[in-house]
């Protein structure tokens, strides 16, 4: 959605459990056709597009508890190469979501912490976490479903 879209949200009642900002803004993006010119205007893709990235949500959940150094977050993370932890952790600081905190030691170490704006993320994160955790069984069986009547 734009910011010139931003007064055109709907004004019903939200669905069942939705309160009214989420109930909104899934009526608005309903009524959206295409693609904006410049998608930095639009929010929703603008950040969805980092959160939605293959390690973001690993990477942000594993940095909840207390700020961790590179290696314990590729420890933690797993199947991560350097080179995409660093590119992830850089896109998320530049974001605003991580801090860098370099220390003088020799060699340098460096840790790597949610800031307020990281830390204000794991509420809706968090929530999808219990959706998909409550729903993977069915997900992977209507996945098989799908499969099955494929090869049939």
């Amino acid at each position: 959605m734009t910011r010139l879209h931003a007064g055109n949200l709907p004004t019903e009642a939200p669905g069942p459990g939705m309160p009214d900002p989420v109930r909104a803004m899934l009526d608005s993006m309903a009524l959206w056709t295409g693609a904006p010119e410049d998608e930095a205007q639009c929010p929703v893709r603008d950040v969805l597009d980092r959160v939605g990235q293959k390690w973001t949500l690993l990477i942000l959940v594993a940095l909840e508890p207390a700020p961790k150094r590179f290696s314990q977050l590729q420890r933690q993370v797993g199947d991560i190469s350097k080179r995409m932890l660093t590119q992830t952790l850089r896109q998320l600081e530049r974001d605003g979501l991580v801090s860098r905190q370099v220390f003088p030691t020799k060699p340098p170490s460096v840790e790597y912490a949610l800031t307020d704006l990281g830390r204000s993320a794991l509420a809706p994160i968090g929530a999808l976490l219990v959706w998909a955790d409550s729903h993977h069984d069915a997900i992977r069986a209507s996945r098989a479903a799908f499969d099955a009547e494929e090869v049939a």
